[in-house]
């Protein structure tokens, strides 16, 4: 065989940095490069429009190889497997094995079981209950996990004795009891008994791990707590890392070996749909994760990562969007290289989930794996200039924050006075006013809805039930879980129960490019709310327009034409409805000042806050 080592294209000279960069000033004509093309994400981090070579420069973590310390290229050498796991919500033991038996057909490589989280009602109080739970199933060969909130130790003890009984070998059972005092602590504000005993409830845990299930995880760091609050990717990472120390600290100073603590640990992170920073985040959590191990004499740094696609961006308008989403998400964890994997059902924000939204669930996983090979490249995106510099990024921003809340003395102080929750409040009211906004778009909500659409006839439970609500003999204020889109639905849901349903109609005239692009601005931002929306193809005169929306009982009039023409034709068009319906601008014309001097003082437009004018809207026309 001939020996071509020619390389390709080597007729084209090298172009260097330099060379872009003056182009690209030359192209912008004078104008700020940075505020141009440098994006700022919600994180602040600073994204450059494109990233070279010489960008990766600097970076002596990519000198590692795939199971190697710090691990930002995995755990995983041979392939990208992970676990396809869905969570069952036990109402009784006997139902939960005949449905965990019936998804484990279906292609579910891993079980997680959602206990009661009542202190005295515990459903896994005996030999036979876990038995009869498992019944069947096969648990040395798959991951199992159970969510409970206090009688873990009991749990694991019982799934000892459970082997022991069927002769199954312990070392062969993975998984985790995941439970996670400051995480419960977080979101409840109480501790599950009291400080005290929680911890050593977590020392008793990881001591029967130690001698009875070596491969098996019984300690949790929730940080989708965070994501599912609101919090920034930096945020959630710093935080959890944080519960992480934390717990290092407590439970070394109980004589609990570091190496024991991560060994038997689970880290849980959401994920979200910023998909390129989401595969950075995973990549970024376990060289932050090894780091934090060699810090603290662990010689195993190697992080167990279960991926969780997040609430905050799932809603209940349009909800098969909620479908693309958390194949977006799944994608994301799976790039980044997540051990495990949870989708949780799109319709789970208004009703309980049934087989055929779990069935989607599953198959966005198994099509993952099955047909889009997803689990033969280890570090799919190494190398990737973009993604290398977001993992940098992250990386460099979480350790400042985890080295804040360090300087504070470490998290459970911090959360004692308040730090976290300040900050995470902080970042969600910024989300949520970006998304008030539509700088955030939540698709099918605050931007192209549905207008036809009634989801106050498929909600099946108090979807805005309070999150976080604090408990008695609560020692911290709780992070308070929500969605993003929820003030947006609460808008269109108090629309829905109105006897009347406003009506809203495009007086649309003049200028037609600006006619129709303007009504169908105007549609999109009043359907948000649930509006009857009445779109007319143009009218020759005021007069002719006006009447037409009279005759159609309307509420709300948009006009809708030109800048040029508003000035004569939207003070014809108020004078002429006397009252009987709201005037609309639909723009932010020259003449904007001079309306407003004639009595029209609305005006909807790009730079609109648009859930304020909604509400504002809801409230004029008797709606609560």
């Amino acid at each position: 065989m001939a020996n071509n080592k020619q390389k390709l294209f080597d007729e084209f000279p090298p172009v260097s940095t330099e060379q872009w960069e003056e182009v690209i000033q030359k192209d912008l004509k004078g104008a700020d490069y940075e505020k141009r093309l440098v994006w700022k994400t919600l994180e602040g981090l600073k994204v450059k429009p494109y990233y070279r070579q010489d960008d990766l420069n600097d970076k002596s973590y990519l000198n590692s190889l795939p199971g190697e310390f710090p691990f930002t290229r995995g755990a995983k050498t041979n392939s990208n497997e992970w676990e396809i796991r869905q969570d069952i919500r036990v109402k009784d033991v006997k139902s939960a094995n005949e449905y965990a038996l019936f998804i484990l057909d279906r292609g579910v490589t891993a079980l997680g079981f959602n206990l009661k989280g009542k202190k005295d009602d515990s459903q896994i109080a005996h030999l036979s209950d876990i038995e009869s739970l498992l019944k069947d199933i096969h648990f040395d060969c798959i991951g199992l996990y159970f969510n409970a909130t206090h009688n873990t130790l009991d749990i694991i003890k019982l799934l000892g004795e459970l082997a022991d009984k069927k002769g199954i070998e312990k070392s062969k059972i993975t998984g985790a009891a995941c439970y996670d005092p400051l995480g419960y602590l977080s979101i409840k504000g109480a501790w599950g008994v009291d400080e005290n005993s929680d911890f050593n409830t977590v020392k008793a845990s990881i001591e029967f791990a130690k001698e009875n299930l070596p491969s098996y995880r019984v300690l949790a760091v929730n940080g989708q707590h965070f994501s599912n609050a609101g919090a920034s990717i930096v945020q959630e990472l710093a935080y959890t890392l944080s519960m992480i120390a934390e717990y290092m600290t407590q439970l070394s100073e109980k004589g609990v070996e570091t190496a024991d603590i991560a060994k038997h640990l689970q880290i849980n992170l959401g994920v979200g749909t910023n998909y390129f920073l989401e595969i950075a985040k995973i990549r970024a959590a376990r060289f932050l994760t090894a780091k934090l191990y060699e810090a603290y004499g662990v010689k195993n740094k190697k992080s167990n990562v279960a991926s969780i696609t997040s609430d905050w961006h799932n809603t209940i308008y349009d909800p098969y969007v909620n479908v693309l989403r958390t194949t977006t998400e799944a994608m994301s964890a799976v790039i980044g290289g997540t051990d495990t994997l949870v989708v949780k059902p799109f319709d789970k924000t208004y009703k309980k989930s049934n087989q055929f939204s779990d069935r989607l669930t599953r198959n966005i996983q198994i099509i993952l794996k099955e047909e889009s090979y997803f689990n033969k490249i280890v570090d799919p995106s190494s190398g990737s200039y973009y993604i290398e510099n977001l993992t940098d990024s992250i990386i460099e921003e979480t350790w400042k924050l985890f080295l804040e809340i360090d300087e504070k003395g470490g998290y459970l102080k911090a959360l004692k006075e308040g730090i976290i929750q300040s900050k995470i409040e902080e970042t969600a009211t910024k989300r949520k006013n970006n998304i008030a906004t539509r700088r955030e778009i939540l698709l099918g909500t605050n931007q192209y809805p549905n207008s036809l659409e009634m989801a106050s006839k498929t909600i099946e439970q108090d979807v805005f039930e309070a999150q976080g609500v604090t408990l008695e003999g609560h020692v911290v204020k709780p992070i308070k879980k929500f969605r993003g889109a929820e003030a947006f639905e609460e808008l269109r849901l108090a629309t829905e129960r109105h006897p009347k349903k406003p009506v809203l109609f495009m007086l649309t005239y003049g200028n037609l490019a600006m006619r129709k692009a303007r009504a169908g601005f105007a549609s999109s931002f009043f359907a948000c709310a649930g509006y009857e929306i009445i779109d007319n193809l143009g009218f020759d005169s005021a007069e002719e327009g006006v009447n037409a929306a009279l005759n159609a009982n309307a509420d709300i009039v948009v006009v809708c034409s030109s800048d040029d023409e508003y000035a004569e034709l939207v003070p014809k068009v108020n004078e002429l409805l006397k009252g009987k319906a709201i005037t609309v601008v639909a723009g932010a014309p020259d003449c904007m000042d001079e309306l407003r001097t004639k009595g029209i003082e609305d005006f909807i437009h790009v730079r609109s806050n648009v859930l304020e004018t909604l509400q504002s809207f809801n409230k004029r026309l008797g709606i609560k």
